[in-house]
């Protein structure tokens, strides 16, 4: 009989946990009005700034229609400007106001907070073993998701 492997339903359950606790933690330095999903594509455009929409879902692995709906409150709370790509037209820009460019500094001490957080107990060696064997995952989720278009 083959072993029960539960790589996935340990990531979905961890998803799940450190989202509360990332939130937790969002609201405990003033920026709770975020929450994970809006957290990743503002990290995103700190990483990026004026990204194309099609690559900003890329980064985030968010759907396009998720993504626009997400895009569409980020900028009502004024934390995103979208504007008409200079070069072509055709594309959209979502670039960072200036709203979301002062949160960057406690947004990065919540990020470093949940890092140590998911790596207490774990050696160096056992972090980036765990890094390269997600990296791993990922690229197989990727392109059978490719594969399937």
């Amino acid at each position: 009989m083959e072993k029960l492997r539960e790589g996935g339903f340990l990531i979905s359950k961890i998803k799940q946990i450190s989202g509360r606790v990332f939130d937790k933690k969002l609201k405990k330095y003033g920026i709770g009005d975020l929450n994970t999903a809006q957290g990743r594509i503002i990290f995103s455009l700190w990483q990026h700034d004026n990204m194309p929409i099609t690559e900003l879902a890329r980064q985030t692995a968010l759907g396009k229609t998720t993504l626009t709906s997400m895009l569409d409150r980020l900028e009502q709370s004024g934390y995103i400007v979208r504007k008409v790509d200079g070069r072509d037209k055709r594309k959209t820009l979502v670039a960072l106001s200036e709203k979301s460019k002062l949160l960057e500094n406690r947004y990065t001490v919540v990020s470093q907070d949940m890092t140590s957080l998911f790596y207490e107990g774990l050696s160096d060696t056992q972090v980036d073993e765990f890094e390269i064997t997600l990296k791993h995952i990922l690229s197989n989720l990727v392109k059978y998701e490719e594969e399937q278009k």
